[in-house]
C-alpha cells in the first residue's frame, strides 16, 4: 500500500466498524478460502446461447457488474492467476459467459453491462441470455455484484439488482477499486446499505474490495468457501 498505507487502514477500521463481515471471518474460514482457491481452476464452458451452457451439476458463484467495474481483474485476484480472466484495455471485450471449474464449485463470469464493444444484435443476445441463466440455474448460490467503489450504484446497477430481485436470485454487493476510492467513502456506503433494504433478494452486508493492494482478497475468498461448502 505504499505510503497510504496509515491512512488506508484508519479507513478500513472505520468503515469495518459501520459495515463487518457477517460472519466475520476465523482464521479457520480464511484458511478453507486459501485452499480452495489454491487448487486447479479450469476453464470448461463458454455459453452465448441458452443451448450452450454447461450441465448444472457445483456449486455456482456468478460474478457480474458493469464493464469497466474491474471484474476480470477482481477474479485473477482471487485465484491468484493474472491470465484466467482477461483483463481488457476495452471495456465489454466479454461476450459470453464463461465457466471455470474448481473441486467443489463453479465460478461463472458474466458478460459486462451498461457499456459494450459490440454491435447491438450481441448486446441485445446477452441481455436475454442472463436472466434466463439467473433464473434457470438451481445450483447458483449467490450472485457477487461488483460496484465500483467510487461511484456506488448507477442506472445500469439497480437495473440488474431487480432483475436479480424478480429472479430470487441472491446477490451479495462487491466494492472495487477501494484504492481510488475518496475519502468520503463512508456516506457512499451509508447510502448504499439503506438502499439494499428495499431490494429483497440483496444480502445487507458488503464486501470492500481492491484488487490492486489485496485488500479484502482473503475475506472474499472465505466467503466464496463458505458457500461452496453449503449443503442443499
Amino acid at each position: 500500500m505504499g505510503d497510504h498505507a496509515p491512512r488506508r487502514r484508519g479507513q478500513v477500521a472505520a468503515l469495518l466498524a459501520l459495515f463487518p463481515p457477517e460472519p466475520a471471518p476465523d482464521a479457520a474460514m480464511i484458511e478453507a478460502g486459501r485452499l480452495l482457491f489454491a487448487q486447479e481452476c479450469r476453464f470448461v464452458a463458454a455459453a452465448a446461447l441458452e443451448h450452450e451452457l454447461p450441465p448444472d451439476t457445483l456449486p455456482e458463484v456468478a460474478f457480474l457488474g458493469r464493464s469497466n467495474v474491474g471484474k476480470s481483474s477482481l477474479v485473477n485476484a482471487l485465484t491468484g492467476r493474472t491470465t484466467l480472466a482477461r483483463v481488457s484495455r476495452t471495456p465489454g471485450r466479454t461476450r459470453q459467459i464463461l465457466f471455470f471449474e474448481m473441486t467443489r464449485l463453479m465460478l461463472v463470469d458474466l458478460p459486462g453491462y451498461g457499456f459494450a464493444a459490440a454491435p447491438k444484435h450481441e448486446i441485445e443476445r446477452w441481455s436475454k441470455l442472463m436472466p434466463r441463466y439467473a433464473k434457470g440455474r438451481a445450483g447458483l448460490k449467490r450472485a457477487l455484484l461488483l460496484i465500483d467503489a467510487r461511484h456506488g450504484f448507477m442506472p445500469a446497477d439497480r437495473d440488474f439488482m431487480t432483475l436479480l430481485d424478480q429472479a430470487a436470485v441472491s446477490y451479495q454487493i462487491v466494492l472495487t477499486k477501494y484504492d481510488k476510492a475518496p475519502g468520503a467513502l463512508g456516506k457512499t456506503l451509508e447510502a448504499m446499505a439503506a438502499e439494499l433494504k428495499t431490494h429483497t433478494a440483496a444480502h445487507p452486508q458488503m464486501h470492500l474490495t481492491s484488487a490492486h493492494e489485496g485488500f479484502g482478497i482473503a475475506e472474499l475468498r472465505a466467503a466464496v468457501a463458505t458457500l461452496a461448502a453449503a449443503k442443499e
